[in-house]
């Protein structure tokens, strides 16, 4: 989950990079489909109510405000900062919200993010996995939001060359809030179709 040489700042900034890079892919995933599709094509902020949204990307000032390598930039006075503000900060509420938007649930719905493998066998096809907005989300950073992974089944299992690889995965989406050791998610899909995601 967390690179044992990540600092606390960067633990804490990086739902915030991932939200303004979530943007950046969700502007070019609206582009993307010039050929009608029963699946609809969403943004991974469309996930997201829109006060969880507003949270992070306007994250409190103790989190931006602290310069490099000063004495706020220490671990231990960020643990206790966040720890302090967590209960009743916003922000902090909004890193692992798992509030959905309901209208998304039954929707035929495609979207592109990054396979974090969850289930796979001795010839590693992947038959279950996270979808995450960003490269290393759960493996060498802390987790998106739980209202920012999609848990996807698919039992044919597929192979998967590099994490690296960004897709579009197609399938109905559904809310429901499913607990793993590696992260949380508040969305589930059965997969019905995948691609690489080409700009």
């Amino acid at each position: 989950m967390l690179c044992g040489e990540s600092n606390m700042k960067s633990v804490l900034l990086a739902p915030t990079v991932a939200a303004v890079l979530l943007l950046l892919m969700s502007s070019t995933a609206a582009n993307a489909a010039d050929s009608p599709s029963p699946f609809r094509t969403v943004e991974w902020t469309e996930l997201m109510p829109a006060d969880d949204l507003d949270a992070l990307l306007n994250p409190p000032e103790y989190i931006v405000g602290i310069e490099d390598g000063s004495l706020e930039d220490q671990i231990s006075g960020q643990l206790q900062n966040a720890i302090g503000a967590a209960s009743d900060d916003r922000y902090q509420q909004a890193l692992v919200s798992t509030r959905v938007v309901p209208e998304l649930n039954g929707e035929a719905v495609r979207i592109p993010g990054f396979v974090v493998p969850l289930e796979f066998d001795d010839d590693q096809t992947i038959t279950q996995f996270f979808l995450v907005p960003y490269f290393g989300a759960c493996l060498h950073m802390p987790p998106p939001p739980p209202n920012q992974i999609v848990l996807v089944d698919f039992p044919p299992g597929f192979k998967l060359d590099a994490l690296y690889t960004p897709f579009w995965i197609s399938g109905v989406l559904k809310t429901a809030v499913t607990e793993n050791v590696v992260a949380t998610s508040a969305y589930t899909m059965e997969m019905q179709a995948f691609e690489i995601y080409e700009e």
